[in-house]
């Protein structure tokens, strides 16, 4: 048990001496000089503005996303609208799946994934998206949630599909394998492997990012907002917030995917239930404002202001942020979603659509409507993230952003707990599948955690936009390439539940 924990006495000890102000001053500076290079070389390349005929230009990663999302929904005949039935059945377990390779339910490898993506995002990224792009920006956001879910179906279907199960039953998939294993049936193995690294190593770089650091730093922000801000009793306080939250994590990951599922099953409906009853409460208070609002976001979409970059410059924010969000095309939830029990992968990805819906279309919807409804955009002047979200609560009752910040470390936290298994999985396809590289991440992982909440990490939220965003690039590269391969499976599948051979549990 002791050998079990060493990892984390490791980190502590390390970190209690790294957390002292000269120290904490100089690694605050060596990660941002180290970080800032490499978000810019990124950015460089991927938010590269490419020219639209008539209309303007937007970047390229968006661009990329946002073609490929619309190809799979047009190419699988709008799957992620005619699916909610079938999805819904097997998410409530009445496809038995028993006697299945894998090692979590349906419903369990969902929470995961979806813990992954509810996150601060959804508190911040809004906030920030609507801040900038004005309340048409949510609208977009919407659109490309309801497009995303088509992304999220193929590259989830395929991390089943090409998952390798290990002798004690574990699992391991993802684009990793999906990338390698599929590109090497059709004789392109060398490709194949170089879109996998390539990946891996993207992968690993977001999960210490944007799934670790940006989740404390803004956890921690928000908890040190309610308790007095700078001068308040957390001020300077980071590293034991940090020890805490990474004490929690590493307990929880350390029994690998089934410790993690089985507390996502349990903590993501918690949470999302928190915050969206907290949302609609608020905009309940302000019902006599709903059509306004809604009009403003919807008058917005298509008539910003040019100060906000037009039409397309509205559009260009609210896709943008949504993928940063519900992460559809990224990739990142078919690590998850790889570890299910079934003997048809495409009933994952059936059940995976649910995933850009439930982040996007409804917890994202939320928040950007308490800010337009409060009138928090207009009041609200130079305030973004976390403080603007924030503002819009305590503009309804008072005492309400401390729900929120319950709110926000729950969905810190499960972010981190899902991102780490991603990291795992990325960590260990480029250096073995072994305990030891597996315990060797983990420590890494739980390190950045104290790292994060502890230090004003300025070029974090860069680094891990870009990072997170970049791993996007191969993997819909074998998503277009994979994509018959889902489209079979999908006839198949739906052939025989129209003929009986697939039955339902009641």
């Amino acid at each position: 048990m002791i050998a079990h924990f060493r990892p984390t006495l490791i980190f502590v000890t390390t970190m209690l001496l790294a957390s002292q102000p000269a120290a904490a001053v100089g690694i605050d500076q060596t990660i941002n000089e180290f970080l800032t290079p490499v978000a810019n070389a990124i950015d460089a390349f991927f938010m590269t503005q490419i020219p639209i005929p008539l209309v303007g230009s937007a970047p390229f990663i968006v661009i990329w996303l946002v073609v490929a999302a619309t190809f799979f929904t047009v190419y699988f005949k709008f799957i992620n609208l005619r699916s909610f039935g079938v999805g819904m059945k097997l998410i409530r377990g009445q496809y038995d799946t028993s006697k299945a390779d894998g090692e979590v339910t349906h419903f369990q490898a969902l929470s995961t994934a979806v813990s992954g993506t509810v996150g601060l995002g959804n508190i911040a990224g809004v906030a920030t998206a609507v801040s900038i792009g004005g309340p048409g920006a949510t609208f977009w956001m919407i659109v490309a949630g309801l497009l995303g879910m088509s992304s999220k179906f193929v590259e989830c279907t395929l991390g089943v599909k090409y998952r390798d199960v290990h002798a004690d039953g574990t699992v391991a998939g993802g684009p990793m394998r999906y990338l390698s294993k599929g590109f090497a049936e059709n004789g392109h193995a060398g490709l194949g492997r170089v879109l996998a690294v390539m990946f891996a190593i993207l992968c690993v770089g977001a999960a210490l990012g944007g799934g670790n650091m940006f989740q404390a730093n803004q956890s921690f922000a928000q908890l040190q907002n309610i308790t007095g801000g700078a001068d308040g009793v957390m001020a300077g306080k980071g590293w034991l917030f940090g020890l805490l939250l990474a004490t929690l994590t590493g307990i929880t990951i350390l029994g690998g995917i089934k410790s993690i599922a089985r507390v996502t099953s349990k903590l993501v409906p918690i949470m999302g239930l928190i915050y969206v009853i907290t949302g609609l409460v608020v905009i309940g208070m302000n019902g006599d404002r709903l059509a306004w609002a809604m009009g403003q976001i919807f008058h917005g979409a298509f008539n910003p202001s040019a100060a906000l970059g037009g039409v397309i410059g509205v559009m260009v924010v609210g896709f943008q942020r949504a993928a940063f969000s519900n992460e559809a095309g990224i990739g990142s939830a078919a690590i998850a979603h790889s570890a299910v029990k079934t003997d048809r992968p495409v009933t994952e990805g059936l059940v995976a659509l649910y995933e850009p819906f439930i982040d996007t279309v409804l917890v994202c919807t939320v928040t950007a409507l308490v800010i337009v409804i409060t009138g928090s955009l207009d009041d609200s002047t130079g305030l973004q993230g976390i403080p603007l979200t924030s503002n819009a609560f305590a503009s309804a009752v008072s005492w309400f952003p401390y729900v929120l910040t319950v709110a926000a470390i729950l969905f810190a936290f499960s972010t981190m707990i899902s991102w780490s298994y991603y990291g795992v999985r990325a960590w260990t396809y480029l250096f073995g599948e072994n305990k030891t590289q597996e315990n060797t991440f983990k420590v890494i992982f739980l390190l950045f955690v104290v790292i994060g909440s502890t230090l004003d990490l300025g070029a974090v939220i860069g680094f891990s936009f870009a990072m997170t965003l970049a791993m996007s690039f191969p993997n819909i590269i074998g998503l277009y390439y994979l994509a018959p391969v889902v489209k079979q499976e999908l006839a198949e599948f739906m052939a025989d539940v129209k003929s009986g051979r697939v039955v339902f549990n009641r």
